[in-house]
């Protein structure tokens, strides 16, 4: 399987689509589609290979790379994308550009050991104040993306084309409630039609 072949197949396998990875690769849109179907770029630049190796977990020889150069899927350590946006912990705030700035490395046994998909993983940084004393402005969340049933937690959801991080609580009947830390906001009630769940919040990082 040659490496486009192999790109397109990950893609279905992990969701999402090329024109979102192509955004998170600070490409246009059109990018990795281009790439695939009409041979044009002849093959990806060498950073660009990095980050979806690195993204979908796989070796960078299977997207391309020479094996002496190619990322190892079960090397030590893993990199995950820092994305250009914010979570609101307030009104909600809007977001356009998904692209990454920098990385976090974990570690990949710690990950394994919290049942997380390196590829399934990305970090953003929250902004506002209804989440604290929980998690304050500046704070860095970590965020699995992976399709999991639902249980109530942190989650980043969108609404309303705004992203959030909220308390997510079931109340049944397909209703949910967005519940702040901070007692000055009251609770949001939506149902699932409403939201969009972009990822559980399952780590955080924070200045003392």
């Amino acid at each position: 399987m040659d490496a486009r072949e192999r790109l397109a197949e990950l893609v279905q396998e992990k969701g999402g689509s090329l024109a979102g990875l192509s955004r998170m690769l600070g490409r246009n849109p059109s990018y990795l589609q281009q790439y695939i179907t009409k041979h044009s770029p002849r093959k990806l630049e060498e950073d660009d290979r990095r980050k979806l190796a690195s993204y979908f977990g796989v070796a960078e020889a299977e997207l391309g790379a020479p094996k002496e150069k190619s990322y190892d899927a079960n090397q030590e350590w893993v990199d995950v994308p820092r994305l250009a946006v914010d979570a609101s912990a307030g009104p909600g705030a809007a977001n356009s550009a998904e692209s990454p700035f920098d990385s976090f490395r974990f570690s990949r046994k710690w990950l394994r050991e919290q049942g997380l998909e390196p590829g399934q993983l990305s970090a953003i940084r929250v902004v506002g104040d209804s989440m604290e004393p929980l998690l304050r402005e500046g704070d860095d969340l970590l965020v699995d993306k992976s399709d999991r049933p639902f249980r109530d937690g942190i989650f980043v959801v969108r609404l309303d084309e705004n992203l959030l991080v909220k308390r997510l609580t079931s109340q049944g009947g397909g209703r949910f409630s967005l519940l702040s830390q901070n007692l000055s906001y009251p609770p949001i009630a939506v149902s699932a039609e409403d939201i969009e769940l972009v990822g559980r919040v399952v780590w955080k990082s924070g200045r003392l």
